[in-house]
């Protein structure tokens, strides 16, 4: 008992002795801590190369530049996506934050006041014409001239979409000869193209995405299977879609078929309105031959050469070997001899209604009528879709 006691007379004479100690341990610059967390210094009264941010208030993001990607391009607002497509990046970073990339589930959509055309010029044979000003163009937005703010006639790249044929009426030598005529329109491309290979029968496939090894494209095609049905609506699509996020501002869709839609989920009426919102030159090349008995016909002539029309491009039909090389050859020429043409309309409204361009080309004087050829219009979205 008289331990004891003696005990919790040293408890009680410590005590304070522990109390005193600790309040001289917690120095001035110091906060104090809560049970179970370190104590945090607290902020030096020496100024700080930043004022100091509000409660609440994030932390500031650096520019597209800043973080090492491009800045955003001024264009018509893109179209609604309903493809499957890869998972975004993302990740966390000591310091400012990175603002993610975008996410590429979505349409990148830039609302501007920038219309930006991609136009071909040809003289009376149908050859193209290189080395006009931009004095020679006339554009008119619903009838009403605009003045031409942007224009450039470089060999740039081409983010190419290559959507093949594969179903089951393409057997026999039609997908051979459409092979051989896609090696060839490589070897006359731009060497910084940039592909994507979409393969469709029943359904559409992605085969490859963001490549510029065009040889890795044309092996991809060499031992393919030709079975099914034809989804043509459902792989033109995807490939819009897919070329849409190119690195490249010039975008193009090569649709390479030789019948009609019979499987497709997207509706003809769908894929029209997707390249009117969009900036994708198609390029159809109906594959026909003597004789030919596959199910292409009158209907899908029409439907290939409205889809070509409605872009700014063209729909071809060759019905031979050589006739499908010439016209391959012709298609990567054109890419390669092009004009881009940008303008802000004079009175821009966000309505999301259609708006009617027609493009004019004066000769310079001694030459004979020059034609040109380029998208019908766009749609001044309103709204991000």
């Amino acid at each position: 008992m008289t331990a004891r006691r003696s005990d919790g007379f040293l408890r009680d004479a410590l005590a304070p002795l522990l109390f005193a100690a600790t309040l001289a341990l917690a120095a001035p610059g110091t906060a104090s801590a809560q049970p179970g967390q370190k104590a945090e210094p607290r902020p030096s009264a020496a100024p700080t190369a930043e004022p100091p941010k509000a409660a609440g208030q994030p932390a500031p993001q650096p520019s597209p530049e800043a973080a090492g990607g491009a800045a955003p391009k001024s264009a018509v607002p893109a179209a609604n996506s309903r493809a499957s497509s890869s998972t975004p990046f993302g990740g966390s970073a000591i310091g400012p934050v990175v603002a993610p990339m975008a996410d590429d589930t979505k349409p990148v959509i830039v609302h501007s006041d920038l219309i930006t055309l991609t136009v071909t010029v040809t003289d009376t044979y149908g050859r193209f014409v290189t080395g006009l000003g931009k004095n020679a163009f006339t554009v008119f937005d619903d009838k009403t001239q605009q003045e031409i703010s942007f224009f450039s006639d470089e060999d740039a790249p081409v983010s190419l979409g290559v959507v093949f044929d594969v179903s089951g009426s393409m057997g026999g030598d039609k997908i051979t000869r459409a092979r051989e005529a896609l090696s060839k329109f490589v070897d006359t491309s731009h060497t910084r193209d940039e592909y994507f290979l979409i393969g469709f029968n029943s359904r559409a496939q992605l085969l490859l995405d963001h490549t510029r090894d065009s040889d890795a494209m044309i092996q991809k095609l060499t031992f393919v299977q030709t079975r099914g049905q034809t989804a043509l609506y459902d792989a033109t699509y995807l490939g819009v879609e897919r070329v849409t996020r190119g690195a490249h501002k010039k975008r193009a869709v090569l649709l390479i078929s030789d019948g009609q839609d019979n499987s497709s989920r997207y509706t003809f009426s769908e894929l029209k309105r997707l390249l009117k919102e969009s900036d994708v030159i198609i390029y159809a090349i109906g594959i026909v031959g003597v004789g030919d008995d596959s199910t292409l016909g009158y209907g899908g002539r029409a439907i290939l050469e409205e889809l070509a029309g409605v872009s700014g491009g063209k729909a071809f039909f060759p019905s031979t070997g050589a006739e499908m090389n010439d016209t391959f050859e012709r298609i990567a020429l054109e890419l390669r001899t092009q004009y881009s043409i940008g303008y802000r309309p004079t009175a821009f409204a966000n309505d999301g209604k259609w708006h009617k361009i027609k493009i004019k080309v004066q000769p310079p004087r001694g030459f004979p009528r020059l034609f040109v050829r380029g998208r019908e219009g766009y749609f001044a979205s309103a709204a991000p879709r």
